[in-house]
């Protein structure tokens, strides 16, 4: 494995990790409310460090707490939050891991948007309401988006004051910037919407104002999604930007001074496409009631997750688009289960034909996400110029030292990721964690010891150890 491309280094221009496996953002509410961090978030980065990933790519950090999607994800809005960070960091550099932080705002697709931001509606590029879950926003002014802009540049001197080793602007799945961006949702006739020049203004202002604040020599890289799909769920809804466009905007970030993209799909979160994989409606009807009063339509997505004889509807909407996507840009090697065989064919590496496109327009690294988890089909996606590095959540959720088991030869892991993405459905209200109770040989027991590992070693909780006498 001496040679193995995956463990060569990937050299940035102001940052070497030491393989090509990134582990991608994907978020868990293990912080306090109010976005200071806690041990379990350490805990839970350490996991993957540990595991062997080149770098850590953090969830979503709100730069802004009027920018979050949820409570309990710890923030970046003020300087207070340094130390925290800087702990994190500290600890996956124990492991010989970076930690790229993933600078964020909502926009409109504040999911759940707490009791501080009771009364207001989610800032945006709209005030056109989010198709999906009805989300309710206003658009921005044009002296709210300098201040943004701000919030974001002070986010990344904070990351730079930490010790952190670079930070990611999340400018896809229907975020902030993706608002900016997209055709599909900007409707601006200001210098900030119409041509995809204006619409990418936004975030080139943020890049710049970034370099200007921390300079040249801190890691920037950006993640967008490379086609919209923005009607992918609602038919009538504009399609949002094509992969041309994308391209174009990812040459104009690599002269506004990014260092990196990281390819993703999809203008919206969840999306049919992102992540690709199942809908399971028995997670769904249990944890989606945590989002009723979130937007309008939440209503009726509850009716048609909860009622069996409504689920066929919803499925339609969902799997529609699938249906139109071009093959795969290739498939792995020989998989002996017939069932994990397709299920590899059906999700593993759907962003590489995008990836490949902006690989060859830029002259950055490219990174890509998208269902990863097979040594040899890794090694064919970077040997053969689809992109420069992956990028895994769920599938490393499975198995957490997913990099250590190709190092040492396996092509999948032997209990490989199953896509029923039961990981995700269950963060709207429960702890981040791998839900297939398959891969624990049906023992529930086992399945929860593992996805509340994470809160062990919690310095918060063994304050007041001491069980006190009652005395009758």
């Amino acid at each position: 494995m001496e040679n193995d491309i995956i463990f060569k280094p990937l050299q940035f221009r102001n940052l070497t990790v030491k393989n090509r496996i990134f582990r991608s953002s994907i978020s868990g509410r293990w912080d306090n409310y109010d976005g200071s961090g806690t041990q379990a978030r350490i805990n839970w980065e350490e996991k993957f460090a540990r595991g062997g990933v080149g770098a850590i790519i953090t969830s979503f950090v709100p730069v802004a707490i009027r920018g979050r999607i949820m409570p309990n994800y710890a923030t970046i809005h003020c300087d207070e939050r340094i130390p925290f960070w800087r702990k994190v960091g500290e600890k996956v550099h124990e492991y010989d891991c970076k930690l790229i932080l993933q600078l964020s705002h909502s926009g409109r697709q504040q999911d759940i948007g707490g009791v501080e931001n009771d009364g207001l509606k989610a800032l945006s590029s709209t005030s056109k309401t989010e198709s999906f879950h009805g989300l309710l926003c206003q658009a921005m002014t044009l002296t709210e988006i300098k201040e943004t802009i701000q919030m974001f540049a002070d986010g990344a001197r904070r990351a730079r004051l930490a010790g952190l080793d670079g930070i990611e602007l999340h400018s896809g799945n229907g975020y902030l910037f993706n608002q900016f961006l997209s055709s599909g949702i900007n409707d601006r006739t200001d210098e900030y919407g119409g041509s995809l020049e204006n619409r990418a203004r936004f975030l080139l202002d943020v890049i710049r104002a970034i370099r200007k604040e921390v300079g040249e020599d801190f890691h920037l890289q950006f993640k967008i999604s490379a086609i919209d799909y923005n009607d992918a769920v609602i038919p009538w809804e504009k399609p949002g930007n094509t992969l041309e466009e994308s391209v174009q905007i990812c040459k104009w970030a690599e002269e506004a001074g990014a260092d990196a993209v990281h390819v993703s799909v999809g203008s919206l979160f969840p999306h049919p496409l992102n992540p690709i994989g199942d809908f399971n409606f028995e997670v769904i009807t249990k944890t989606y009631d945590t989002m009723l009063s979130s937007g309008n339509q939440t209503i009726r997505n509850y009716i048609l997750f909860r009622y069996k004889l409504l689920n066929p509807i919803f499925k339609f909407l969902w799997n529609r688009v699938k249906k139109q996507l071009p093959p795969p840009a290739f498939n792995g090697n020989y998989v002996s289960d017939d069932e994990m065989r397709k299920l590899l064919i059906e999700n593993q590496g759907r962003n590489l034909l995008s990836s490949r496109a902006i690989k060859q327009a830029v002259n950055i690294p490219v990174l890509c996400t998208g269902g990863f988890q097979q040594g040899s089909f890794i090694r064919q996606a970077i040997d053969d110029g689809y992109c420069d590095g992956v990028t895994i959540a769920r599938q490393l959720i499975a198995n957490n030292d997913l990099p250590k088991q190709l190092q040492q030869g396996k092509d999948l892991p032997d209990r490989p990721c199953t896509y029923c993405n039961k990981c995700l459905l269950n963060v709207i209200e429960n702890p981040l964690g791998c839900y297939e109770l398959s891969r624990f040989d049906n023992d529930y027991e086992a399945m929860m010891a593992e996805v509340m590992s994470v809160f062990h070693g919690d310095e918060s909780a063994k304050h007041n150890t001491e069980v006190p006498v009652l005395h009758v």
